[in-house]
């Protein structure tokens, strides 16, 4: 079992949650954003974000590209944006938590 790659999976959510609401970015958007800091397989984007729609986290509409056909871009609701904060809570909690857990046993 590769360890990183469970790490990669648990703060992925929260990641592109935060991504979005900075900006409203479509999907390779997102994946390239995600990849400047983790490495991430493009194809494990697209069922998060499609999960982040059904659960009301995100809406989508289209914008026309000058590249090609119109792209969907996700924005986050207003649901979105009060779950993301209550991750990134969490998240800074958890990491604290873990942090004080190896200092201590050091």
């Amino acid at each position: 079992m590769d360890v990183n790659i469970q790490f990669k999976k648990g703060v992925l959510e929260l990641c592109v949650l935060v991504l979005i609401h900075r900006k409203d970015q479509y999907g390779y958007e997102l994946a390239q954003s995600v990849s400047r800091h983790i490495e991430v397989a493009e194809g494990a984007l697209y069922p998060l974000l499609r999960r982040l729609v059904k659960e009301g986290y995100c809406t989508t509409y289209l914008r026309e590209s000058t590249e090609g056909p119109p792209r969907k871009y996700y924005r986050l609701t207003e649901s979105g944006i009060i779950y993301m904060q209550e991750m990134v809570k969490e998240w800074s909690a958890f990491v604290r938590n873990v942090t004080n857990l190896i200092e201590e046993g050091n």
